[in-house]
């Protein structure tokens, strides 16, 4: 029960959520890939809590799909983050108009709500430790409020991951 409101909150978020954009390397066999561990030196412009969010739910999704954590990794994983504020595109309108015979003048306005919006840009970097390429690279842009709960950003990550790493594989 304690997980419902988080079930149904990343179903919102899901829906409404990030777009996502992948490229790999064609010639790369990625059945051959079933270890990982996350890069040395990631610095992924987010904060630290931020960062823990993003390895526990990236380990969570990996491991559903049979990927192992391994100190002697096939994969690293690395992710980055590029980050904007602006104001929010929900407003009230405003309009005050005036009309007759052939002349019609109309002056309209829009008072914004719900305060200003983090645009986020998730990179997310596979890169192959043998060869040390990059070898499939996932870009998400999403959307949050500004000011969110730690239940929020749990589930705006979530619902970002889980798309990112629906795309992994590639199909061929």
């Amino acid at each position: 029960m304690k997980s419902l409101p988080f079930f149904i909150l990343s179903i919102f978020l899901v829906s409404c959520g990030a777009t996502v954009a992948v490229d790999y390397d064609k010639q790369v066999d990625f059945s051959k890939y079933t270890t990982y561990n996350y890069f040395p030196t990631i610095d992924s412009g987010l904060n630290e809590l931020d960062d823990n969010r993003i390895i526990q739910i990236t380990d969570s999704l990996l491991q559903q799909r049979g990927f192992v954590q391994s100190e002697t990794p096939q994969l690293y994983i690395n992710f980055y983050a590029r980050e904007s504020i602006s104001s929010s595109r929900n407003t009230i309108g405003i309009g005050i108009g005036s009309g007759g015979g052939n002349v019609g003048v109309g002056v309209s306005g829009g008072i914004p709500i719900g305060g200003n919006v983090l645009n986020q840009q998730l990179t997310m970097d596979f890169i192959d430790t043998e060869k040390d390429d990059l070898v499939w690279q996932a870009v998400a842009e999403g959307e949050m409020k500004e000011r969110t709960t730690p239940q929020q950003k749990e589930a705006y990550y979530f619902s970002v991951l889980q798309k990112i790493l629906a795309k992994y594989p590639p199909k061929k």
